[in-house]
Formats: structure tokens, sequence, C-alpha cells
């Protein structure tokens, strides 16, 4: 009788239990979206974290986000988000922020505990943009402008940052505007603008001018994020105009904090074919070290021909570049 009495106090138990009496799944994620990518960082700096996160969720743990979690600090002194890139059974993507020291909970994500998620041919950036796979990407970028030249300043004081601007589109990142960013700053006391010339597939050259401290976004350049840009024989100045006749050195400067040397003369002296310069900047160049222990900074003010005065800066250990 008291087997009997078990017996139907075990079946009750199951039926009032429903699926809560089922066996525990292994991977415990049944949930609605795939991922494509995980990204770690800042919108200025991000870094993949994709194969550390799978790593992570095939212990199926509940996910707290640090850096010491992922192994790198890809913005020191800021507040970091992980951002998962998902496709959802729609087929549209979402995405899903969360802040550092915050919990990731991998059961609303498909394959979470098996870690069969990823896409490697995945292009989205930080801001998850992704156009039509059947569609070929260049570079993950489908702008309608090739970059000539990029320069950063105010009109009477600029410098060029092609290369520099090369080395950040490179990382696919949506680049702030800020003298850090470049390393220098060419007009002290003045806002600044970047101002990149480009040109059109219709044959067109056009004028970008981004306002320093605001953002660009690099899908509008043909060939950003492969830094396979920029026209060394473009000889265009802050008001993008072809410059014309020779060039002029007005005024050469080597030194730092108020120590510096006049090397005009010198500077002139390497000017090629009156039209082009190219130099390494140290003390050989500046014929010496004007205050030992400092970082030294080249400041130089030039024109092509009769056109207007433009000054460039170029710190110790760089090269120079004119045009």
């Amino acid at each position: 009788m008291n087997y009997r009495r078990q017996l139907l106090q075990a079946s009750l138990a199951t039926a009032l239990l429903g699926p809560f009496a089922r066996p525990a799944r292994a991977d415990r994620d049944d949930g609605d979206y795939r991922i494509l990518q995980a990204r770690y960082g800042t919108d200025d700096r991000n870094v993949d974290v994709t194969p550390r996160l799978r790593e992570l969720a095939r212990e199926d743990r509940r996910v707290r986000i640090t850096n010491d979690l992922f192994g790198v600090d890809p913005a020191p002194g800021h507040r970091k988000t992980l951002r998962i890139f998902a496709q959802g059974p729609d087929g549209r993507t979402r995405t899903f922020d969360y802040e550092e020291f915050s919990h990731v909970d991998g059961n609303q994500f498909i394959g979470w505990g098996r870690g069969n998620w990823g896409q490697d041919n995945w292009n989205g950036g930080w801001n998850g943009d992704r156009r039509d796979p059947e569609v070929p990407r260049r570079n993950g970028d489908d702008g309608d402008y090739q970059i000539l030249q990029a320069r950063y300043g105010t009109a009477e004081r600029n410098m060029d940052v092609t290369q520099r601007l090369k080395e950040l589109a490179r990382r696919d990142a949506r680049v702030r505007i800020t003298n850090d960013l470049f390393g220098a700053d060419p007009a002290p006391g003045h806002r600044k603008t970047l101002r990149i010339y480009a040109h059109g597939r219709g044959g067109d050259d056009r004028t970008f001018e981004y306002e320093e401290f605001s953002h660009i976004d690099g899908n509008q350049f043909t060939g950003w994020a492969g830094g396979n840009w920029g026209d060394s024989n473009w000889r265009g100045g802050w008001h993008g105009r072809e410059e014309r006749g020779n060039l002029r050195i007005l005024r050469a400067t080597y030194g730092a904090s108020g120590r510096d040397w006049d090397i005009t003369d010198r500077l002139r002296k390497l000017v090629r074919n009156s039209q082009s310069l190219e130099v390494y900047v140290d003390n050989q160049l500046g014929g010496g070290d004007p205050y030992p222990g400092q970082r030294k900074i080249l400041i130089v003010s030039y024109s092509f021909g009769n056109g207007p005065a433009q000054e460039v800066r170029v710190e110790e250990r760089d090269t120079l570049r004119l045009p």
C-alpha cells in the first residue's frame, strides 16, 4: 500500500512540475539570436574578442565583463562596453551592449555553450555596419570618394596628417578628431579642423570638413579600412587648390619650450628641384641639440609660388614631407 501511495505521489509531482521536472540541458542555450561577432572597448578604440568569448562560453559560465577577462584594455581610463552583434530568426541583426563590470547571460544566444558561433567573414565594425553578403566589399567600405590628402589645423597653421589617418583607418575605427590623435597641435588656442580632400567617382573633387572633437565615418570613402588611398603627387593646400610655383621655405625652427634654433637656410638647401622636400627630423638636421632630454619639434612656414603661407609642425624622429 505504501508503495502504491509513493508511486501516486511521484506521478502527481511530475504532473504539477511539468517542464521544471525535465533534466537540465547540458548547453542551456535555446536563445533566439546567433552571435556574429563580439567587440570590446569604446567607439574610438575597440578590439575583436569573439574567440575569447567563445572560450568563456564553452565553460557555460555567466560572464562578468572586465579587462582581465579579455586580457586587454583597449581604451585605458575609459569605461568600456562589450558589444555583441547577433542575427535573429527573422534574419535581422541586433546589437547587445554590456557595460564594463556587468554580466552576460548566454542563455539568450543560440549555441552559447557549444561555442559554435561567430562568423570570420562578417564585416561589421563597432557600429555594426554590414552590407549584403552577396555584394563584394572593398576593404569594408563602399564609399564614393577616394581620399587624396588630409590636413589638420587652421587656414594659417595646418599640417599633413594623411599617413596618420591611414593608420587609424586600418583599424576600421570611427575616428574622433583631437590633437592627441594626430600627436600635435598645429594651432594652439584655436579650434581646429580636419580637412579631407577626395576625388569622386564622377571625376569631381570635394572637401570634407570635420571640426575638432567630432567624428569621421569612413564608410563614405573608398578603400578606407585598407588604407590604400592618398596621392603623394597631389599638391593641394589648405584651400584644396593645386599649388603652383616653387616651394619656398619662409622660416624653420627646431627646438622645444622656447629653446629654438633657426634652421631656415639649412632646410632651403634640402629642397629638391624647387618643388618638394622630404627629410627626417632629428638633431643632425637641427645642427645639434638645442634642449637635451626634451622631445623637439620642427616648425616650418612655407608657401608655393605666390600662394598663402602655411605652417607644418613635425616632431623629432618623424619625417617632414612637403607638399
